[in-house]
């Protein structure tokens, strides 16, 4: 493991760190599943959701360069396609969010390490590509938010990672140089050749290793010894 670096701020990223994604994919299946029971489909529910998500990925794929992309629109497109009478868009999001908070699931060892960060000497703060206020039903429903110092989300930055105004606007408001700074991520180009080039250190937690890389950690327990901030 490499040198600890002498940071005030400490950045995260939600998808993939403190969100296990394998339980977003279960998530979006129930919602497909609960649509197609209860509207009329264009197919089956197998092949809604593959429809689904092929219809997320081209969204996210037409993005120009880092320009954001409301997930909630994607989300509008894909219903549109799988559904032959769309519900209304206030009955599909409250479907959606009670689905997303009965089945997303945290990753236990980046929320222990968040509330051992918690009475340290640091700021804590959350860069992430999200819709803002999706990420931040999820911090709360993973008991994280009052927690965190900062929220930097893409929606109201107008860019995703790795567009330095992302990791810009996360320092402005910690107040501190990119130097002081580290971000954890599970993208190499998003989080850590993004963070990299804005100065910043970087802990990549499944992100593929290179030159962008400060150190790689398997389990986010350990940060807190990293940092040298441990109880």
């Amino acid at each position: 493991m490499s040198e600890s670096p002498d940071v005030e701020a400490v950045f995260w990223d939600i998808g993939g760190v403190i969100l296990r994604m394998a339980s977003v994919r279960a998530a979006h299946r129930e919602f497909v599943e609960r649509l197609c029971a209860e509207y009329p489909a264009t197919a089956d529910s197998d092949a809604a959701l593959e429809r689904w998500r092929n219809v997320l990925g081209t969204y996210f794929g037409e993005r120009e360069g880092t320009a954001f992309r409301p997930a909630r629109e994607g989300y509008r497109r894909a219903i549109d396609e799988i559904l032959t009478v769309s519900p209304k868009e206030t009955e599909w999001e409250a479907l959606f969010q009670e689905i997303r908070t009965e089945q997303v699931e945290p990753n236990p060892d980046a929320v222990a390490a968040i509330k051992d960060l918690a009475d340290a000497p640091l700021h804590q703060g959350v860069i992430s590509d999200v819709d803002a206020d999706e990420g931040e039903q999820l911090l709360r429903t993973f008991g994280v938010w009052d927690t965190m110092d900062s929220y930097t989300a893409s929606e109201a930055v107008g860019r995703t990672k790795p567009d330095p105004a992302m990791f810009e606007t996360a320092l402005g408001k910690a107040g501190v140089e990119p130097a002081q700074a580290v971000m954890i991520g599970d993208r190499y180009e998003h989080d850590m050749d993004g963070g990299t080039r804005a100065g910043l250190w970087t802990v990549a937690y499944g992100a593929e290793d290179g030159p962008a890389v400060d150190v790689a950690l398997d389990d986010l327990r350990e940060l807190p010894d990293w940092l040298g901030v441990s109880k």
